[in-house]
Formats: C-alpha cells, sequence, structure tokens
C-alpha cells in the first residue's frame, strides 16, 4: 500500500516539476524583454535630446506638428444666400476667426441686398453664381437657366466690379457645354451633411467632422440660422485638428 502511493506521488510530482519550471523560465524571460524595452526606450529618449527633435507624437521623425499639418486644405462654402441676418452673423464669425469662405449666391437675394454681398466682396471671400430663382436644370428649361446665370452674373458684377468665374448649380445638375458658353467653371462638392434640413447643429458638426478629409469642398447653406451656428462650430474644430480654409478655387486649381 505504502508502495502504490510513492508510485502515485511520484507520478504527479513530475509534471508539477516541470510546469513550475516552465513559468520560473517564462518569468525570467518576460522581465528581460521588460528590461530591453526599457533600454531601447531610453536611448530613444536620449538620441531624440540630443538632437533637439521635439516628442509630438503622430508626426513624421524630424517634423513639427505644425509642418506636418501645413497642407491639410478644407474649402467651406454656402449656398442660397445672402440671408439679411444670418449671413451678416456668418461674415462676422469667420471674420473673427481668420476664415475665408465661397459663397454661391442666387441673383434675387444679392439684389435685394447688395451690402451684404459688397462686404463678401471687400473681406476676400469668393463669389459664385447659383442662378438667380434656385432654378434646377432640366432636358426642358436649358434657355431659362443660362439666362439667369447670366443676368446672376450681372448683379454680382454691378455690386462688385469683379467678374463671376464659378457656378454652384442648383442640385448638381449642369450642362458641360454651358462651360464653353459662359466661360464659367462648375463646382459642387464633396461633404454634404444636408445641414437645410436639420435643425441639430450639433448633429451637423458631427457630420462634417467626421467625414471630412483634406482637399474637400463642404456644401453648407448660409439662409438657416442651424446652418451659421453649426458652420462656425465646424470651423473651430477643424482648425483644432490643423485645416486651412481656402476658397474652392485654390482646392480646384492649386
Amino acid at each position: 500500500m505504502r508502495k502504490e502511493t510513492v508510485r502515485r506521488i511520484r507520478q504527479l510530482w513530475f509534471p508539477v516539476a516541470v510546469a513550475l519550471l516552465f513559468c520560473c523560465l517564462s518569468a525570467v524571460r518576460e522581465e528581460q524583454e521588460r528590461a530591453e524595452l526599457s533600454s531601447l526606450t531610453a536611448a530613444a529618449v536620449l538620441r531624440a535630446d540630443e538632437d533637439g527633435i521635439p516628442e509630438r507624437e503622430g508626426t513624421a521623425y524630424g517634423e513639427s506638428a505644425g509642418e506636418a499639418e501645413e497642407h491639410k486644405k478644407v474649402a467651406l462654402s454656402f449656398d442660397d444666400g445672402p440671408h439679411p441676418t444670418y449671413t451678416e452673423q456668418l461674415l462676422d464669425g469667420l471674420k473673427k476667426r481668420g476664415v475665408k469662405a465661397t459663397f454661391f449666391v442666387t441673383g434675387e437675394h444679392a439684389a435685394l441686398h447688395p451690402d451684404i454681398i459688397r462686404r463678401m466682396s471687400e473681406e476676400g471671400h469668393l463669389i459664385g453664381n447659383h442662378t438667380y430663382t434656385h432654378i434646377q436644370l432640366n432636358a426642358s428649361n436649358r434657355e431659362r437657366f443660362k439666362e439667369e446665370l447670366i443676368q446672376t452674373n450681372e448683379v454680382i458684377t454691378e455690386i462688385t466690379g469683379e467678374e463671376v468665374l464659378y457656378v454652384r448649380p442648383p442640385y448638381g445638375s449642369w450642362d458641360k457645354t454651358l462651360e464653353d458658353e459662359l466661360n464659367m467653371f462648375p463646382v459642387l462638392w464633396t461633404v454634404d451633411p444636408l445641414d437645410w434640413c436639420s435643425s441639430n447643429a450639433s448633429c451637423i458638426v458631427r457630420s462634417v467632422v467626421g467625414d471630412v478629409e483634406e482637399n474637400d469642398i463642404i456644401l453648407m447653406h448660409d439662409y438657416y440660422d442651424t446652418s451659421v451656428t453649426a458652420a462656425l462650430e465646424i470651423v473651430d474644430e477643424l482648425l483644432a485638428e490643423g485645416y486651412t480654409f481656402v476658397t474652392v478655387e485654390e482646392i480646384l486649381f492649386d
């Protein structure tokens, strides 16, 4: 009986001893790896200090955060205005932030508020054509559509003294032959938060900030209070992320 007990103890002891030995070896190996990692990290920090390289996460080796973000351009564009109240509020906010935008105005609203159009021009914003009455081009109204573009160009040029080169066709409907006929360039968009149908500024902000990338053209409207509130919040957030706001022509031709 005693011999059988001893035999069983020996059978159980061997695998337990092996397991204990494995655990000890693993612990030693982990401690060695930690020591090596600490040495490598310390050496990297020392080299950075010696070379004068700033420790900034997310930038290329030897490149400052400002240099890494220098070329992140984005264009903010507004349709349908000018509005006598909301556009003025938007211009105040953009001026305070030193930001330039592009305004695609309708001829009828521009004619009603020439002082706002003049201010846009004087403060360095780009002004484009959004037809006279916000007409959508279709197969049966091409000539009327063209006449509205010409009429709106005349209104804007009379106010600013500058030629109008860019058009934002309502709903994106366009006839390429008009480019040669009118010497105008169509400008569409790459980010559309559908701000015109939302009363939730925070939702609009999240939609834009979550989707925007370098060289995007953001479509918004300066004819709604919520849109103006959201637009200025978007500007603040993207400026904080290192974006630079430019007019659409810098996106299209730079």
